[in-house]
């Protein structure tokens, strides 16, 4: 079982950088690879950018040069670094925590979730 607390969202204006975290709750932290999605109002959920337990980071499309993600297994924490911020990037934020080996993109590869962090980004 883990469970997972996102943190760090708020307002931003457009062009800003905002740093979200991500707190999971176990010792097995380290083993589950990571992910952030992301929900803006009226639209479906879209994968943002996910990490493995072995460290390989990837992103989605819309985010790529823009996002990174990390990990710190050390404080299990994984977060999610936003450069160059656009208002079309106002969403809910969740993290999710997956027991794959490999890349998971898909909201259904992903075991545990977060209640979601806020970002709004103001033109």
């Amino acid at each position: 079982q883990v469970q997972l607390v996102e943190s760090g969202g708020g307002v931003v204006q457009a062009g800003g950088s905002l740093r979200l975290s991500c707190a999971a709750s176990g010792r097995t932290f380290s083993s589950y690879g990571m992910g952030w999605f992301r929900q803006a109002l009226g639209k479906e959920r879209e994968f943002v950018a996910g990490i493995t337990w072995s460290n390989r980071d990837y992103a989605g499309d819309s985010v790529k040069g823009r996002f990174t993600i990390s990990r710190d297994n050390a404080k299990n924490t994984v977060y999610l670094q936003m450069n160059s911020l656009k208002p079309e990037d106002t969403a809910v934020y969740n993290c999710a925590a997956s027991v794959r080996a490999d890349t998971a993109t898909r909201s259904d590869e992903y075991t545990y979730w977060g209640a979601g962090t806020q970002l709004i980004v103001s033109s």
